[in-house]
């Protein structure tokens, strides 16, 4: 029998660089991202297009492969770049949007809706690059509190309905538990049956390799992950870092699934960005090895 795959998308030099206090130049992160590849990344989430004095870490945004974007002016930014995909950051309360992107659900929606009907003549051409949704703060709001099963539904089928194929949920500030995931993943995949649903855990309060598990045991295949576990979201209060990369790819391996990455070299890897931003990669597997040794 074949071993089931997971792809697991690399969001470090992303996600995880955006909330150091470490500005890494851009041909470090450049560096990250050609080691990510070596150790079998083949998606990256490499850069944010928003204005540099709000994110300093993702200026000289046109090195990446996936480029996350807040608005139209970061979208039409990665279409002068050699972007692959595009992922369009949504949020799933009020509160965190207007503090994130200055427009709350229903604007956000009409942001992705103004993108999408400017790519309809450009659809499927060459250079085009593929485009993805994801909505922060699925299982909790720094601002708004609680966010229920019913929102999530409600937010994923509307995108859905506008003809975004891949949706990923994220928990932006670790607030998520295995059983609150299997609610919610069933709930989106009702919502939006034709869509890829991807997962994107933070692990702010050690729940987040449980989620992982939770995700995978109700089907989702695509999860993000970030090398060291370095990261957060500089809009979120108190969100540390991502799950890490070489910890949910030893957990996978271990129990016979399949993802491309050599845990060997993404340990390596974690170990020499934690030499760059300044302090040990917060991941267990950077400090523990794998095993067997």
């Amino acid at each position: 029998m074949t071993a089931r795959f997971i792809q697991i998308v690399e969001v470090g030099p992303r996600d995880g660089l955006q909330n150091e206090k470490v500005v890494l130049d851009p041909e470090v992160r450049a560096d990250l991202v050609t080691r990510l590849e070596s150790a079998g990344a083949r998606r990256i989430e490499a850069v944010s297009f928003v204005h540099p004095k709000y994110v300093p870490q993702m200026a000289a945004a046109d090195r990446s492969r996936i480029g996350l974007v807040l608005n139209g002016k970061g979208y039409d930014r990665a279409l002068g770049t050699s972007v692959d995909e595009v992922n369009i950051a949504m949020s799933a309360t009020d509160g965190f949007g207007l503090k994130n992107q200055g427009l709350n659900v229903r604007a956000q929606l009409s942001m992705l809706a103004e993108i999408l009907a400017g790519r309809q003549n450009s659809e499927g051409q060459p250079g085009t690059p593929k485009l993805s949704a994801t909505v922060s703060c699925v299982w909790g709001c720094p601002f708004d509190g609680e966010v229920s099963v019913g929102q999530i539904a409600d937010l994923v089928g509307e995108i859905a309905a506008m003809g975004v194929t891949e949706i990923a949920l994220a928990d932006t500030i670790g607030a998520g538990d295995p059983w609150a995931v299997n609610r919610k993943v069933e709930a989106a995949r009702q919502a939006a049956p034709d869509a890829t649903l991807r997962l994107h855990f933070h692990d702010t309060r050690n729940t987040g390799l449980a989620n992982a598990y939770a995700g995978i045991e109700a089907g989702v295949d695509v999860l993000d992950a970030s090398v060291g576990g370095i990261g957060g979201c500089p809009f979120a209060p108190g969100a540390t870092g991502n799950i890490a990369t070489e910890d949910l790819v030893y957990m996978l391996h271990r129990a016979g699934f399949e993802t491309g990455y050599d845990l060997e070299a993404l340990i390596a890897t974690a170990r020499w960005i934690g030499e760059r931003i300044g302090r040990p990669a917060p991941s267990a597997l950077s400090r523990a090895g794998g095993w067997p040794t």
